[in-house]
């Protein structure tokens, strides 16, 4: 990987503070993915952890996107396993739910880096080239693959100051809704505790230089989280953009 090429991944822009504009992505179809990637988002947040996607899917989905915008799989569960075939199948990144604690923050980056930065299995796959490529991915993975750990739970709001100091860990994801149903205040997030917890992890992770990422499903849910210092932006979902089109349509012909 070239100098030029090591300092323009989605890794180093957003390791660099630079706003970076996603939404996600559910369906099993990667004609969506290829389209939502052609518009100009920066990223896909690609929802391996609910939904129909299996890793077949996550493969087409990968393919259809190409280098058009950056695909960060969110895995189901943050496992070896799970972690190292979603990076072997080609992704960009990793999105891991529910870690509630440094050593689960840290063991997750063990398994997405080689060593000797950490321990992921060497295997022969899609994001080697299927070998036509092997060296050159081993090479650089460590620097272009992106782990991002969520905060959805009360367990890592009250750690969460020891968790930005985990190392190359490179965003903190929130998670509102998880997080209020944590706190036994399912779906209540504007909540006064529940604001409090999650203005806790965002200044915590701005105090530290730790990116932090927020989901709405609009500019108008998103933008108070941009306002707060949030750089890693998810708006919307492949299934909303599709009904609120068509409900447009209809209510506009009728």
């Amino acid at each position: 990987m070239s100098e030029s090429e090591s300092t323009n991944t989605f890794r180093s822009r957003l390791c660099a503070g630079e706003k970076l504009l996603g939404t996600m992505v559910t369906l099993a179809s990667p004609s969506v993915a290829e389209l939502l990637a052609s518009l100009g988002f920066d990223w896909l947040f690609v929802d391996g952890e609910h939904g129909p996607l299996d890793p077949p899917d996550l493969v087409g989905i990968l393919q259809a996107v190409g280098r058009q915008a950056a695909c960060i799989v969110r895995v189901p569960t943050g496992e070896e396993t799970p972690i190292k075939r979603v990076l072997d199948i080609g992704a960009d990144g990793i999105i891991v739910p529910q870690v509630n604690s440094a050593e689960h923050a840290a063991r997750i980056v063990d398994y997405a880096r080689y060593s000797p930065r950490g321990s992921r299995g060497v295997g022969l796959a899609r994001a080697h080239g299927y070998g036509s490529r092997f060296q050159d991915y081993l090479d650089s993975a460590n620097d272009r693959v992106s782990v991002i750990v969520q905060a959805e739970h009360i367990r890592a709001v009250e750690c969460i100051e020891e968790i930005v100091k985990v190392e190359e860990i490179d965003a903190v994801q929130l998670g509102p809704y998880d997080l209020s149903a944590s706190m036994g205040k399912m779906g209540q997030i504007q909540d006064p505790a529940v604001v409090e917890a999650i203005d806790h992890v965002i200044r915590t992770c701005v105090a530290a230089s730790m990116p932090v990422g927020c989901f709405g499903l609009g500019v108008d849910a998103v933008r108070p989280y941009i306002d707060r210092g949030c750089t890693l932006i998810t708006a919307s979902v492949d299934t909303v953009f599709l009904a609120d089109g068509a409900t447009k349509v209809l209510s506009d012909l009728r």
